[in-house]
């Protein structure tokens, strides 16, 4: 088998008989008022973080969500889309649409808001998505992408961009690696399908969105995830994988290259009391702003005695002045 069609057979057995947490570190599903969510979709929660970030969730988005589970960050995205068809759930394995559907169905008895016709679920992959150029607002997944090859990986995020609208978002959990990955675990398809062995770095990992032709990446966070040990998976040293969380824009890619904002600061402390580099760029003295990395070079370069530039945080939610 391929390792695609290896990942499809493990997910078409935890679609049958749920696994609490068998591949991934599980993560608590976010509450929200009025929403209650069915214990057998929790039981299916193989993300690896969340996707479903509220301040990106105003006037009712399409939501085209890639690898519906069990649905429960379908069933979040619902919440916020609350009409037929606000969220499509694409899913290439026919026991996991089956199980996420009868899971709506509950979810529909314990949520006098939902009806499931609000989530469709159609049959496709990542790799020929199933709807229109420019016709969704947000695309997401979570703890899917890591799987791919490096190709697939590139494929799926080509067309995540196609299928987004101008603005749109693509938010994605996936784990990552803090250092790469030896070759003979990343053969391991049966590792790779329980999203153990196909983490890329997270240079690695930004440069395929920016490959993609996404010009702004947002970390929304970046956790412990899971610990590959020497002697169960033959390595010299023990691996550190990492949960990231992260919004990508389409948006164009600036000359200069694109924004990515990892919660870092620039803060004047010179002499004056405003400092512009004529760039967009203002800093009021002694006031933190954030900036993006690569202004965060800049800044940092141009004015090395008068600017400090704080480490990154890993978690940026808007603002500053990039």
């Amino acid at each position: 088998m391929t390792y695609l069609e290896t990942a499809a057979q493990f997910y078409s057995e935890v679609a049958q008989t749920p696994q609490v947490g068998l591949c991934c570190v599980q993560s608590s599903p976010l509450q929200f008022p009025g929403l209650n969510i069915p214990l057998q979709m929790q039981q299916m929660n193989y993300g690896c973080g969340t996707t479903v970030h509220p301040a990106e969730l105003v006037n009712q988005p399409t939501v085209l969500y890639v690898g519906v589970g069990g649905g429960l960050e379908a069933l979040q995205f619902a919440y916020f889309s609350r009409r037929p068809s606000g969220v499509i759930a694409v899913e290439p394995v026919a026991a996991m649409r089956s199980a996420a559907k009868q899971n709506l169905e509950i979810a529909a008895q314990q949520n006098p808001w939902f009806d499931p016709s609000f989530v469709e679920i159609r049959e496709g992959d990542a790799f020929t998505l199933p709807v229109a150029d420019t016709s969704v607002d947000i695309v997401a997944q979570n703890c899917l992408f890591n799987i791919f090859a490096s190709d697939d990986l590139s494929q799926a995020l080509k067309e995540a961009f196609r299928v987004l609208k101008s603005g749109g978002r693509l938010q994605m959990s996936d784990p990552i690696a803090t250092r790469p990955i030896p070759t003979h675990l990343q053969q391991d398809e049966r590792l790779r399908a329980m999203c153990l062995s196909g983490a890329l770095t997270y240079e690695q990992y930004i440069d395929k969105i920016v490959d993609a032709g996404f010009g702004q990446v947002e970390i929304r966070a970046r956790r412990p995830y899971r610990l590959l040990d020497c002697d169960t998976y033959n390595l010299e040293a023990d691996l550190l994988l990492e949960s990231l969380d992260s919004v990508a824009f389409k948006v164009p890619i600036p000359q200069d290259g694109a924004c990515i904002f990892t919660g870092k600061t620039a803060i004047y402390c010179g002499k004056e009391e405003i400092f512009d580099d004529a760039n967009g760029h203002i800093l009021q003295r002694g006031v933190p702003a954030v900036v993006c990395d690569k202004t965060a070079r800049k800044l940092g370069s141009l004015l090395q005695q008068q600017v400090m530039i704080t480490d990154s945080t890993w978690h940026y939610v808007g603002g500053g002045c990039c």
